[in-house]
């Protein structure tokens, strides 16, 4: 249900950050193709899938006035990267017109203590849904194990998100415990499904297989060591690299003139990197003839030491 191409277009033209991180969120593919359990669109039964053009228009409105939008994120402190494509996720549903969002992040108790939290909650043509949101991004160490997919930090991986989902997440709504909330609610049974965007990660110079069930159009990078520095960024001679703060991880990057730092700022900020500094997103930028900087390439610049296992 995610739309590539559109997605494609509209990031030719949509220039405010946290509309074309909306539209990521949206419309670009899922890392799985084949899940057990299963795999649901937010947006699946809406007009905006059936009629792209409706949704376009509705991003464009808020590229030229994002005031709502940032109101809304702004509104809960988002420190967490997930949290962000959560709520991007919750102000799109809302706005959504043949979706209702009954709950959201609705927390599920037992004798005072917090067993969960149901992330979507909703009702459209295909009846109600529990849905849950993440965002992930993962390095290929390995293959098509989906234990070879780590986080940057390498304490996540692919399989135990999987299971986390399986064993924990989606079942919650079905648990008593949640029966009094959905009650609260007027819902009967939700069927449970996910939805897992992000990017998968390819090492350099080696490369890897995707894992096991993998979208074969899914938003990709390659990862590589400290040590190989030099000579990857030798294949590209004067390419201008750039990192990305956490929250601008979402959709490829688009930067003004002024936000673009130089050769010599770059430099300086790898040497500033210490040994053992966490994995750093950098993207590599290539003049668009409109005054703008646009994405080009994204890598996980890694510490030599990782992956680093507790």
């Amino acid at each position: 249900m995610s739309n590539p191409e559109l997605l494609h277009d509209l990031l030719l033209e949509l220039r405010t950050p946290a509309v074309r991180d909306l539209a990521w969120a949206l419309l670009s593919p899922a890392l799985l193709a084949n899940t057990t359990p299963a795999q649901r669109h937010p947006l699946q039964a809406s007009c905006w899938m059936q009629q792209p053009p409706q949704l376009a228009d509705w991003l464009a409105q808020h590229d030229q006035d994002a005031g709502p939008l940032h109101a809304w994120l702004t509104a809960k402190p988002l420190r967490r990267l997930g949290l962000y494509y959560e709520r991007l996720w919750q102000y799109a549903l809302h706005a959504a017109p043949d979706i209702d969002v009954v709950a959201a992040n609705l927390p599920i108790r037992q004798n005072g203590q917090t067993l969960g939290e149901l992330d979507l909650l909703l009702r459209d043509d295909e009846g109600e849904h529990h849905l849950e949101l993440a965002v992930k991004f993962y390095l290929g160490t390995g293959g098509g194990d989906a234990a070879d997919w780590l986080g940057p930090g390498s304490q996540d991986r692919l399989d135990l998100k999987l299971g986390h989902l399986t064993q924990h997440q989606l079942p919650l709504s079905a648990r008593r415990e949640a029966r009094g909330a959905l009650n609260d609610l007027q819902l009967g049974e939700p069927r449970s499904a996910f939805w897992l965007g992000g990017y998968l990660f390819y090492p350099w110079p080696d490369d890897c297989t995707p894992p096991r069930g993998a979208n074969r159009e899914h938003c990709r990078g390659r990862w590589l060591h400290r040590r190989h520095w030099h000579d990857f960024a030798a294949t590209a001679p004067g390419a201008h690299w750039q990192p990305l703060p956490r929250l601008a991880w979402l959709a490829p990057a688009r930067l003004s003139a002024d936000e673009c730092g130089s050769a010599d700022m770059f430099q300086q900020w790898l040497n500033s990197l210490r040994p053992d500094a966490q994995a750093q997103l950098l993207v590599r930028l290539e003049d668009d003839h409109t005054g703008d900087w646009r994405e080009v390439e994204r890598i996980f610049l890694v510490n030599d030491q990782w992956p680093v296992h507790s």
